[in-house]
């Protein structure tokens, strides 16, 4: 088990919006996190790096307690999380965002070897190195983005939203380089609210309904659930 949450709830000063939430992804896996708008789901990933505290249970990575440990501890850790809407820096180069992912100790050490690495998966972001991030297409930014991610040597990436405003030819694109990036050993947790996209591709959803986890399972099995449906279409 690589990432662990047992029964979290998370609150904005008072107001609670998650409720008694496990979930866990498996090294070398991909986990789809579904629901509707408001439902939590940039609310989870935005725990499990600590962006938001959260009140009640625990969260372990790699067999540790990481639950009292601070954003910078989790990322060193192996915790990339690459946000919603791309948030490149957008007057830097592609190369400069690049680097900026490589900010920790082991990072920047295998700095070279992983540029090389992620210029073989992302080919269009070697041919655009020196080009500023904000004349880019919208899919070559969110591939920007992850790619950075994947700069401080994840053993997991979180990817919120990551076909958001793409051409279905992009989101194709996208489809291939998270495979890759899960053959490479890699696993991912992503949010994403077209179920029968996120379902084709992951191993496993979580679909979360108002802050609490109404069903989890194999993707295959949840493609047609009932009760996905229900959550999604309101029948």
């Amino acid at each position: 088990m690589l990432l662990d949450i047992k029964n979290i709830d998370v609150l904005y000063d008072d107001f609670q919006v998650i409720w008694d939430v496990s979930l866990n992804v498996q090294q070398g896996e991909m986990v789809a996190l579904l629901g509707p708008n408001g439902s939590g789901k940039s609310t989870i990933l935005n725990t499990i790096s600590n962006l938001i505290g959260h009140k009640k249970g625990q969260i372990f990575f790699n067999d540790a307690l990481i639950s009292n440990q601070p954003t910078f501890t989790r990322t060193r850790m192996g915790i990339s999380h690459v946000l919603e809407r791309r948030r490149v820096f957008p007057h830097l180069s592609v190369l400069q965002n690049l680097l900026l992912g490589a900010w920790h100790e082991k990072a920047r050490a295998s700095r070279d070897e992983s540029l090389q690495d992620i210029y073989r998966l992302f080919p269009k972001l070697e041919a655009r190195s020196h080009q500023l991030a904000h004349t880019m297409s919208g899919g070559e930014q969110q591939m920007l983005a992850i790619a950075r991610g994947l700069m401080g040597l994840p053993k997991l990436l979180m990817v919120d939203e990551p076909f958001l405003g793409l051409s279905p030819m992009v989101v194709k694109d996208m489809i291939g380089i998270f495979k890759n990036i899960v053959n490479e050993g890699i696993s991912i947790l992503f949010v994403e609210q077209n179920v029968r996209l996120a379902l084709s591709m992951a191993d496993r959803g979580y679909v979360l309904e108002s802050g609490r986890l109404v069903i989890a399972g194999d993707s295959v099995d949840l493609v047609d659930n009932e009760k996905v449906l229900k959550v999604f279409l309101g029948n």
